[in-house]
């Protein structure tokens, strides 16, 4: 008899909240349910009441038994905290009702264990994993089944947990063998799971599995003509988790499994044929095996094009997008949600492709860090978008077979290319409109990889693009606005007057008629490729503003609600790419009526404000003081959103129960601001000194905020108000920098980092405002530099960290050099590394006159990184006239102080830079 059973008073109590949420649809009243039952995670044992439930509760209807088997999955951590009683009864009861007569209750009872079983770990659990593998011997084709069912979703969620000793033994010894034999077995559900099972363990290189490889692989290739697609889909799936392993397992047999994988991607089964085309997409992406994919490119390169082509069941699905439907509202369901990640402060490095012009919704210029991560670790990681999703969200054979031809692109070229060139124009000059459609999405998958070889084709390829614009067929002229969006940049490249009224200007022209289309999806990737456009061109489109501006204000009358979204975010990048051409009082009476009626009819809780708040911050950097008469009115509602923000996060604070307040109108709103300091400066000292509440009491309650993001914002805001009106922010200082200087933690959590940047870069603004010497700022300088020295020697940092650390240095090195300059050898070497990558600019500029400053009062501070010291000197392009006399004085006095010893130094380093050296400044 267990030691726990329930009481009945929370029994009914848990039983009558799950009847009541089945009883209404009313959000409010779902809300609360949900309240009620996170509630309930409070009490000790409250699975063990769930688990009775599932199990126990027969006399219930097996609907609610079976929310309560959910409910136990979705709260299985609590069982960590449970007491010996509770555990035990929990894992009995769900054994239990793994075995009910019923289907339901057996189907919520496995998800509980795969649950249970990957939290407790396989060892605090090994009966259930015996009783697992036992009853595959089961003659019961239903409880055979069930069993593997569990074993695969444990085998693919959790393999290496399965893979450790147990009792002394290890049970991946004879499942292995056990899963091998079931390869062969009659029901082909189970040849399916085996297969899939022993391939989970491929990635992780379980010995187990690896003492019997070749017996595995020649079941594969026993299983590989299996005639139900499942088994062969898992056996496409193996190979290709043996190729991105352990290709060296494959490579004697590479020419057959090449050839299966051939065939089996053009399999009528998708599912098998998406399985299969994922073999492409790994070999490519593993430049190791790149001498034994060359010689197949001739045969994959026409498969996969093949494949690109919509499939009669991509067409049903696809059904609503074949007609005129621009003035059909959205459903909610279209729109997806929008990850706003605030303002990051970063430098564009030599080498690199410059970033999108700075806006606040643009990503840092050198990748901005992630701020809901979940490393350990603060690495700087940017998710991989190379590859555009021109249509649904739902990986598929089509997506995955361009996604195989980028990889392809990007690792063979030219070669690639020319294997292409008949099968693409056949299928470009086809009758059949899907086989054109599929052509112009594999010229788009192609463009970044083959770009150069390519480049000789698009006089004549572009042309045919712009035409296809044309087309009858609303997926032809989406795509064709997808792929000119790829080749956007070349469009915009070209010097001549010629190559822009031939190709740019057409293509500007052609993707505007595309953003007023009559079919939502090519207004979606119309107004798309106009953004990239945008990008590319900068200030080039300048001349063309007027048109623009009249067909993108059209498009606010025209558009529904999701499409609305992504015209703001292409407003927005105009803004960015022509700067202040867009202060010309026609194109701001133009463009801001529109803007205004739109942000007068939405409410400060409404969703879509964010994305138009957004948008509004690149307008008012870019219109500058001819923004200034509708600065009012959004100023006010800035600070009243962040008020609110502020009010419902500390309600929130006091009341937790309550849901959690979103905080991107707050983010957005503080970037809002950001952009009307830097477009009209002190011209918002009016509006910051008469409103209500105090501006500079939200702000410093901004940097306060629990949240990082929000933190992050305010801390833009407060480099911005130094940079643009400074007396403004100066009286404010002393509790702002007090929030600074906690910031700038040499141990940020991953969450932080962003934040910690921001803060970082702003302190190097406000140093330079303050003066040199100045009283006042003298008493931070300490604190200062003993907290963004260890930021800058941190090994982990992202680099934009070490950057904005390293230039903040600099700076306030350069107003109070006698204070940084006894720290000078701490952080010279590191210093010098962190910026001599960055292009030229007025920041890097004031930061080296700080660091020249502080060699000139401590010369001996710089001796051991001198040869670092002289490659960021001669990394310079075009140093100011100011910075480069800075360096020929300190050169030549190094010289001149030791000449042998100078001599003898330089010549140990890398010849470029005595070379340099010796070209620019005679040392």
């Amino acid at each position: 008899m267990n030691a726990w059973s329930p009481q009945q008073h929370g029994l009914d109590e848990i039983v009558a909240t799950i009847y009541e949420s089945t009883n209404s649809t009313n959000q409010s009243v779902q809300r609360n349910i949900t309240h009620k039952l996170n509630s309930f995670t409070r009490a000790p044992d409250y699975i063990a009441y769930l688990a009775y439930i599932l199990s126990s509760l027969t006399q219930q209807e097996d609907r609610i038994r079976t929310i309560a088997g959910y409910l136990l999955k979705n709260n299985a951590r609590l069982v960590l905290r449970s007491s010996p009683e509770v555990l035990t009864f929990v894992k009995a009861a769900i054994l239990q009702a793994f075995r009910d007569p019923s289907d339901m209750i057996r189907s919520a009872a496995a998800q509980d264990i795969v649950a249970f079983l990957g939290i407790l770990e396989p060892k605090n659990w090994p009966e259930c994993l015996m009783l697992l593998v036992n009853q595959l011997d089961e003659q019961d084709p239903i409880q055979q089944e069930a069993a593997f069912n569990v074993l695969e979703k444990a085998c693919e969620d959790y393999p290496r947990k399965l893979d450790v000793e147990i009792n002394g033994t290890f049970p991946l010894n004879f499942m292995v063998p056990k899963f091998i034999m079931l390869t062969e077995h009659p029901n082909a559900k189970i040849r399916s799971h085996a297969v899939a099972c022993l391939s989970y363990f491929v990635p992780i290189n379980a010995n187990s599995l690896y003492a019997h490889i070749d017996t595995f692989i020649a079941c594969l290739f026993k299983r590989a003509s299996d005639e139900e697609p499942q088994v062969r889909r898992h056996v496409c799936q193996a190979l290709v988790l043996l190729l991105a392993s352990r290709p060296d397992k494959l490579l004697p047999e590479l020419p057959n499994v090449a050839e299966y994988m051939l065939f089996s991607t053009k399999d009528k089964n998708e599912v098998v044929a998406l399985e299969a085309c994922e073999f492409w997409l790994t070999f490519a992406e593993d430049p190791e095996l790149a001498q034994y994919l060359h010689p197949l490119l001739p045969r994959v390169a026409p498969v996969l094009l093949d494949c690109m082509v919509y499939s009669d069941e991509d067409l049903i699905w696809l059904e609503g997008d074949e007609e005129d439907d621009a003035a059909v509202p959205d459903k909610e369901s279209d729109i997806k949600p929008r990850h706003y990640g605030g303002k990051s402060h970063g430098f564009e490095r030599e080498g690199e492709a410059p970033p999108p012009p700075e806006g606040p919704k643009k990503l840092g210029a050198y990748g901005e860090e992630q701020l809901d991560g979940d490393d350990d670790d603060f690495e700087d990681e940017m998710d991989d978008d190379d590859f555009a999703d021109e249509m649904s969200t739902e990986w598929n054979l089509r997506k995955c077979a361009a996604a195989a031809l980028d990889v392809l692109a990007v690792r063979f070229s030219a070669d690639l290319l020319n294997v292409m060139l008949e099968p693409l124009k056949n299928k470009l000059w086809n009758t059949d409109w899907l086989q054109r459609e599929s052509a112009i999405l594999a010229l788009g998958a192609i463009a970044e990889g083959c770009i150069e070889a390519v480049e000789p084709h698009l006089p004549m390829l572009v042309p045919y693009l712009i035409q296809s614009l044309n087309d009858p067929k609303p997926l032809v002229r989406s795509i064709t606005c997808w792929t000119l969006g790829r080749y956007a940049s070349w469009c915009t490249a070209g010097a001549t007057e010629e190559h822009k009224a031939q190709f740019f200007i057409p293509t500007m022209e052609g993707l505007l008629r595309m953003v007023l289309d009559n079919n939502k999806r090519v207004q979606e990737a119309g107004c798309s490729a106009f953004a990239t456009l945008e990008e590319d061109a900068g200030a080039e489109l300048a001349p063309y503003l007027e048109p623009v501006l009249r067909n993108l204000v059209f498009a606010f009358e025209k558009y529904q609600h999701k499409n609305m979204l992504i015209l703001y975010d292409a407003v927005g990048t105009l803004a960015d790419a022509v700067g202040p051409a867009l202060q010309n009082p026609v194109y701001v009476e133009i463009l801001m009526p529109p803007l205004f009626k739109k942000w007068s009819k939405l409410k400060d809780d409404d969703e879509d404000l964010i994305p138009l708040l957004e948008c509004l911050a690149s307008v008012t950097i870019a219109m500058g003081s001819a923004f200034l008469p509708y600065s009012g009115p959004v100023f006010e509602r800035c600070v009243n959103i962040a008020r609110t923000s502020l009010v419902q996060y500390q309600t929130w604070q006091q009341n937790p129960e309550l849901d959690e307040p979103d905080k991107t109108f707050l983010v957005v709103a503080l970037d809002l601001l950001s952009g009307l300091t830097q477009g009209l400066g002190m011209g918002l000292k009016p509006f910051i000194e008469s409103g209500q509440p105090a501006f500079f009491q939200l702000l410093v309650l901004c940097l306060k905020h629990p949240q990082a993001p929000v933190r992050q914002s305010a801390y833009a805001l407060v480099g911005d108000l130094a940079m643009a009106c400074f007396p403004l922010l100066q009286q404010h200082m002393p509790q702002v920098m007090q929030e600074l200087i906690l910031q700038l933690d040499p141990e940020p959590k991953v969450e932080f980092v962003s934040a910690c940047n921001n803060a970082a870069w702003s302190v190097g603004e406000v140093a330079l405002r303050y003066g040199r010497d100045e009283p006042e700022f003298r008493q931070w300088v300490e604190p200062l530099i003993s907290r963004l020295v260890p930021l800058l020697l941190h090994p982990k940092a992202p680099r934009s960290l070490h950057e904005n650390a390293a230039v903040s240095i600099g700076r306030i090195g350069l107003m109070h050099p006698h204070m940084v300059a006894p720290a000078l050898p701490d952080f010279a070497q590191a210093w010098c590394q962190a910026l001599y990558e960055i292009r030229d600019n007025e920041e890097k500029d004031s930061a080296f006159r700080g660091l020249c400053t502080l060699v000139q009062v401590n010369p001996m501070g710089i001796t051991k990184s001198l040869m670092w010291f002289c490659n960021a000197i001669v990394r310079w392009n075009q140093p100011s006239e100011e910075l480069n006399s800075m360096f020929q004085a300190l050169l030549s006095g190094f010289k001149t102080h030791d000449p042998q010893g100078w001599t003898a130094q330089v010549q140990t380093f890398p010849p470029v830079i005595q070379e340099r050296l010796a070209q620019r400044y005679g040392v």
